[in-house]
């Protein structure tokens, strides 16, 4: 039998992320533990997109790619195989759908394509989520209730219930880049508090989001088609690589700053950088883009 047969199976997930249990308690401590592993060892990222191959919404797929394959993906990978997870383990977990904050727009976008979960836990409702990537990441997931602060790495995270609609925003430190190149550059975010994204809690299943995958990597107007992005969370930030931009960002809470370190890299390096910084070997040739959109680290 190779690697990539066999039914998919919560050891092998677990051996990925470098869970070691407990495996039978359905509490916020295994749920926090799981959380932040999987953000430090799965990489958010959509190369498949600029390597030429199609991402697919089927389970069996994306668990050969993310877990046998060393792989990273896009929320509609990670954020459903990690909902696959939850449910296996016995968690009370619903899926939901949340829509983008666009800077350039000043409002949520129209397409409700990110995909995340609500996990109940001694009845109180948590939110989930593996996979937005740079400095939007939650390491763990934040308590579904209004207005309240909760600070985590990144900065303070907040959930504000508006009635119709869930708000999450983060309020962050300054920026400080290291490479004078890069000072003004459009990747660096100048907010100190921002939207993030938007969600109701109407329950969705993977059908909601099979068209919205199949529009967001094909639409000439898509962020995933503009830019490509691969980042990983680490113990003191994050790294990422989006287009030929490698950055390194630490986070200082104590100096209210954090810091960026920000270079370009050349083409020789390119596969080296992703084997060395975020474990990824691709298996076709990676056309690195970065137009300007309103991404930021």
């Amino acid at each position: 039998m190779s690697s990539l047969e066999g039914k998919m199976n919560l050891e092998e997930y677990f051996q990925r992320i470098g869970f070691h249990g407990p495996f039978d308690q359905m509490d916020l401590a295994t749920l926090r533990s799981i959380h932040k592993l999987h953000v430090m060892s799965i990489p958010f990222e959509n190369l498949s997109i600029h390597c030429g191959e199609w991402i697919t919404m089927d389970l069996e797929t994306i668990f050969n790619k993310v877990v046998r394959s060393s792989r990273g993906g896009w929320c509609l990978e990670n954020n459903y195989l990690f909902g696959w997870m939850l449910r296996e383990m016995g968690f009370n977990a619903t899926t939901l759908s949340s829509r983008a904050f666009n800077r350039i727009i000043d409002d949520f976008g129209a397409l409700d394509s990110h995909l995340i979960h609500k996990v109940i836990i001694d009845g109180k409702a948590y939110i989930a989520d593996v996979s937005f990537g740079v400095s939007c990441q939650i390491w763990e997931p934040l308590e579904l209730i209004s207005g309240k602060d909760q600070p985590q790495a990144a900065g303070v995270f907040r959930l504000i219930d508006k009635g119709d609609i869930w708000i999450l925003e983060k309020t962050g430190r300054k920026p400080k880049v290291l490479n004078p190149e890069f000072a003004k550059s459009s990747l660096v975010n100048r907010r100190e508090t921002k939207p993030i994204y938007c969600f109701t809690l109407e329950p969705r299943q993977v059908d909601h989001f099979i068209e919205k995958s199949q529009r967001i990597q094909s639409d000439p107007a898509s962020l995933f088609t503009n830019k490509s992005i691969c980042s990983l969370q680490t113990p003191t930030g994050f790294k990422a690589l989006i287009g030929w931009i490698y950055s390194e960002v630490t986070y200082k809470p104590e100096e209210g700053v954090d810091l960026l370190d920000m270079r370009n890299i050349t083409e020789d390096e390119l596969d080296q950088v992703l084997v060395e910084q975020f474990n990824i070997k691709l298996q076709n040739k990676l056309k690195p883009v970065c137009n300007k959109t309103f991404y930021t680290l």
